[in-house]
């Protein structure tokens, strides 16, 4: 049975199942791309629900896995070298689970590589700039009188989904016929942009063929249903 006692975290949310991968987080746009993916590969894990409204992920136990206190972070008991491994930030997370199990990452250089640009694309670009969109238009900052950072945001948001709508032209997938981590990144976000965020009109997302229709598709995978609710909030 793997030893998870020499990480901190581990004292404020205790493993039942120290054998399994471990999942701290939320079911935020970045902390489902983890809970997703873990539902797509079937790969043991055990969910920890971080609760970010109160500040728990500054908590030292926290901090303490990932010093930059944002979730998801995750220990993998059976890391490399059989040595459990600690990680953090959502796209190396979906790297790492990507290679690990050898799935939803194309083992072919040239499709791989691209398939983490587009990753990266969504780290750049697509979360900073739809979550700043969120920030102006829906939470505190739709108080600012000066609706310049507002419609900053608008336009470079709906700039990122034209690059989305381009790339679906005759794409199931962002990388064609195989889903990947590439759509995993990204359909959290564009979710939370048309949803949560209530930026639907704001973005012109109904102009829009291909992203409305692949975010239908990837809406529609059991799996996504299932990660989209990981970690669920205690009773």
């Amino acid at each position: 049975m793997p030893d998870l006692s020499a990480f901190p975290i581990t004292t404020r949310w205790p493993a039942q199942h120290p054998n399994r991968l471990q999942l701290y987080s939320a079911p935020t746009p970045n902390g489902v791309k983890v809970s997703i993916m873990l539902e797509e590969i079937g790969l043991p894990y055990e969910p920890h629900f971080v609760e970010i409204g109160k500040n728990e992920s500054w908590t030292p136990e926290f901090l303490s896995l990932n010093p930059n206190g944002k979730i998801p972070a995750i220990i993998d008991p059976n890391g490399p070298d059989s040595a459990p491994l600690a990680l953090f930030e959502s796209g190396a997370i979906l790297l790492y689970l990507a290679e690990k199990t050898g799935k939803l990452l194309p083992a072919k250089a040239t499709e791989r590589y691209q398939t983490i640009q587009w990753v990266f694309f969504q780290m750049g670009g697509v979360g900073p700039m739809f979550g700043q969109l969120g920030y102006f238009h829906k939470f505190a900052g739709r108080e600012i009188e000066d609706k310049r950072p507002l419609e900053r945001y608008r336009a470079e948001s709906k700039r990122l989904l034209g690059v989305l709508e381009t790339r679906l032209n005759g794409r199931e997938w962002i990388m064609g016929a195989d889903y990947s981590i590439a759509d995993i990144s990204l359909l959290g976000w564009v979710r939370n942009l048309v949803g949560f965020y209530e930026a639907r009109e704001l973005v012109d997302f109904d102009s829009l063929r291909h992203v409305p229709a692949w975010l239908e598709r990837g809406l529609a995978r059991p799996a996504v249903q299932r990660g989209l609710t990981i970690p669920n909030r205690p009773a």
